[in-house]
């Protein structure tokens, strides 16, 4: 089969498979500080903002090691990448269960978990399938980057249970030599270099910046910020959902279901929203999920029952999983083949910087405050921030319709 014609085929679609298997597994990294954040907090007695230290530190580390990464694999290829990640973690979960304080602890995860191992499996992984779909390249990216939230969705409950059977320490051992048995064969189906793209790739992308009336600096640092924006909002419910549930007297467990459910929505959402994006294109669908967002936030303003608060997860869940695939559906639109991996893996890494500001933030109003409700009107703040954005690219898209569905 000729490298031109293997967009779109069977062996692409198999290629996803184990693409987004590898970010399920790898994903972990991004959620088991969120399950373990009570009992860190207790074991190294610390207020909240100072248990969220490890996951700012560590999402801080997947921005700029998800670059780092994404370069490499521009240069050769995605699966070097995929190898590092994999022993990363493994020996980031192994150092972890050993930690002596909260200081240790939060460089170990940061730098082996986030900046070396998870980060491996996301920004790299979902470029890789951007390259390998022409036609339902919407569907492919959604359905890669939702990699992470099958972690979020299938890891939460079983953390959970794990912790409180056997402890912290003991789960991340078990986590570290599960990820190196699982992911290290998985990646082997990734050898197979990307196709050759078409020739016009180039000369589209140059139109399509010519429309914006933007560099491709520029647009890229915009898509950067578009990404904080939405993520500090979407780091409230999604990294303080457990110790809020813990608060309100729910406890742990329950925001641990609370979390999955909202995860596993979240990859309805990917799915549904890839679709949409195939028909009408990524800058609408920013704008769409954006402003869903929003009212998500808005409602857990009003509500904090037990039974009310599962629906709002999967509410959340449901309203904002098309926003992060549709960057890097936009970077393919407006930027060369050759760059996707560090362009794809800079803009989601802003989208961690995101949740990493935001997870610190929640935190910090919480223990100044001794209440989440403020920590929400900041997460909404932040949603209209990106909102804003999204606007304005579709109405500088709004005279070329080709361009906006592309």
């Amino acid at each position: 089969m000729a490298k031109e014609s293997m967009t779109d085929s069977t062996y692409a679609w198999w290629r996803l498979l184990a693409s987004v298997l590898l970010s399920a597994i790898g994903g972990i990294g991004l959620w088991s500080i969120v399950v373990a954040l009570p009992t860190v907090q207790a074991e190294f007695n610390v207020a909240r903002a100072g248990a969220s230290l490890p996951y700012t530190l560590t999402m801080l580390a997947f921005m700029l090691g998800g670059v780092l990464m994404g370069r490499v694999a521009d240069r050769f290829g995605v699966v070097l990448p995929v190898v590092i990640g994999t022993l990363a973690l493994g020996t980031g979960y192994l150092a972890t269960a050993f930690a002596a304080d909260l200081w240790q602890f939060a460089a170990l995860y940061a730098l082996f978990i986030g900046g070396l191992g998870s980060c491996a499996v996301f920004g790299p992984l979902v470029a890789d399938t951007s390259l390998w779909f022409v036609r339902r390249r919407g569907i492919a990216v959604a359905l890669c980057a939702s990699g992470n939230y099958f972690a979020g969705a299938i890891w939460p409950p079983i953390l959970q249970q794990f912790i409180a059977t056997y402890g912290w320490r003991t789960t991340h051992i078990g986590i570290g030599l599960f990820c190196v048995a699982t992911m290290l064969p998985l990646a082997l189906a990734l050898r197979r270099p990307p196709p050759v793209q078409a020739a016009g790739a180039a000369a589209l992308t140059k139109g399509g910046l010519a429309q914006l009336g933007l560099s491709p600096g520029a647009l890229q640092a915009l898509l950067m910020i578009a990404g904080v924006a939405c993520c500090v909002a979407m780091a409230m419910p999604q990294v303080h959902i457990v110790a809020y549930c813990g608060d309100l007297g729910y406890g742990p467990a329950r925001g641990a279901e609370m979390l999955s459910l909202m995860l596993g929505f979240g990859v309805i959402s990917r799915l549904v929203s890839g679709g949409i994006t195939d028909r009408v294109g990524a800058p609408i669908m920013l704008l769409l999920g954006s402003a869903l967002q929003a009212v998500a936030l808005a409602l857990f303003l009003q509500f904090d029952s037990l039974g009310s608060l599962y629906i709002l997860s999967a509410i959340f869940g449901l309203f904002q999983g098309g926003i992060v695939p549709s960057y890097a559906v936009m970077v393919r639109q407006f930027f060369p083949p050759a760059e996707a991996g560090l362009r794809v893996s800079l803009v989601l890494s802003s989208t961690l910087a995101g949740m990493a500001l935001g997870g610190w933030l929640s935190g910090a109003i919480f223990d100044a405050t001794a209440s989440y409700r403020l920590a929400m009107v900041n997460g909404i703040a932040w949603n209209l921030l990106n909102l804003s954005i999204a606007v304005w690219l579709v109405l500088r898209l709004r005279a070329k319709p080709a361009l906006l569905a592309r």
